[in-house]
């Protein structure tokens, strides 16, 4: 359902822990994973849930489909580059909680578009906190934050915390410290109840195809059932704090529920290589790798194989590295302490395991490409491969 002119009553609980009937929660970015995700939490906590999205002539919203036309899920059209949109939907809705996920959210994009960038991941977190302003809702909105583990960026220690010095390094983390700023900013000039989570890598079966990780797991599908002959990646040795974004939106929910506005730190504490993420991909489809070389030269040949994966790929080169994939300024060490996150809010990080996560990612790709049947062979010529827009 979309709207933007109807008016919801105050009736409130205050049974957090339960069904909260009618509290309100607005969510920009709803269509992506997180705001997919997000949603089905708060509906399950009895929240009203409402959503904005952009106005586009091609459909986008095949992660929340299940939701819409459930009674306490509504949509709203707006945009993060328009304040006026921004502040017609806060005043209809007034609701209790915001969620900004809404963000040009890839790395390497934001190289390529570094001002649309910057617009919606810096300025558009502004007009979400102003909007709330000119609502009259700054005594009454909690609002959070996404934030972003890539803030640290060029890393000064490990693990990072919420003392840790940022030093971002993308058009991407410049774009999100200043989002980080302007909201300590509104919090401290006009006692706003806003926080920020720093996010470190959190995936699933819903994240972008663009992705690494979810470019992995569906690699290692379409290799293991003759859909692709090899997966590039750029930088091996990248160390990353995965976790599952399912677990992270409870953490997102509990920031706005503490007792007072503060910034945490949202992360595994467990650390691992894209290396360690792609052999255990492969090992999930029947594919056992042997990495050999160094940099741009180091391979991922295939020495054994089980299950449904053909004998055929054994002996052959399935992964490979290619310099088309490292980014100007990269980023190799992210790696989150989440001890304020457990100690005040009573979240467990570890709800689900590195191994579980990639597992989750495997079975959905693996019956994704399988519903694919015969859809055309991936071609993975580098240059065809780079056209296909197939990023890092």
């Amino acid at each position: 359902m979309l709207g933007n002119n109807t008016v919801y009553n105050d009736t409130k609980s205050d049974n957090l822990g339960g069904l909260i009937m009618s509290k309100r929660a607005l969510i920009t970015g709803v269509t992506g994973q997180d705001g997919s995700f997000l949603s089905e939490f708060l509906l399950e906590k009895g929240y009203e849930v409402h959503g904005i999205i952009r106005r586009s002539s091609v459909d986008y919203r095949e992660r929340i489909a299940h939701l819409e036309g459930k009674p306490n899920f509504h949509l709203h059209f707006g945009d993060m580059g328009d304040s006026m949109s921004l502040v017609k939907v806060v005043g209809a809705v007034r609701p209790d909680e915001v969620y900004n996920l809404a963000a040009q959210s890839h790395v390497q994009v934001s190289f390529d578009s570094p001002e649309f960038t910057a617009d919606v991941d810096a300025t558009g977190v502004l007009r979400v906190l102003e909007a709330v302003r000119a609502c009259g809702l700054e005594k009454t909105c909690r609002i959070y934050q996404a934030s972003t583990s890539e803030l640290y960026g060029k890393v000064e220690e490990v693990p990072q915390n919420e003392n840790t010095p940022f030093h971002p390094y993308s058009p991407y983390a410049v774009a999100k410290l200043y989002g980080f700023w302007i909201v300590k900013e509104y919090r401290e000039a006009y006692n706003m109840f806003c926080c920020s989570g720093i996010l470190f890598n959190h995936e699933s079966e819903r994240r972008g195809e663009t992705f690494v990780t979810r470019k992995i797991t569906l690699a290692a599908a379409r290799i293991a059932q003759g859909h692709q002959d090899c997966l590039y990646l750029g930088n091996l040795d990248s160390l990353r704090d995965w976790g599952y974004a399912k677990d992270y939106v409870e953490c997102m929910w509990l920031i706005l529920q503490n007792d007072k506005p503060e910034d945490f730190v949202i992360a595994t504490g467990v650390q691992h290589s894209v290396r360690e993420f792609t052999t255990l991909a492969f090992k999930h489809v029947g594919i056992e790798l042997r990495f050999e070389g160094n940099g741009v030269d180091e391979k991922g040949i295939c020495i054994a194989v089980s299950g449904s994966a053909p004998q055929s790929l054994v002996g052959k080169t399935l992964v490979a590295v290619s310099e088309d994939f490292y980014r100007p300024t990269d980023v190799v060490n992210l790696w989150g302490d989440p001890t304020k996150a457990k100690a005040k809010l009573g979240w467990n990080p570890n709800k689900t395991s590195f191994e579980e996560l990639v597992k989750i990612m495997v079975e959905h790709d693996m019956a994704k490409v399988a519903s694919e049947g015969a859809a055309a062979k991936v071609r993975t010529n580098l240059a065809e491969y780079l056209e296909k827009g197939i990023v890092k």
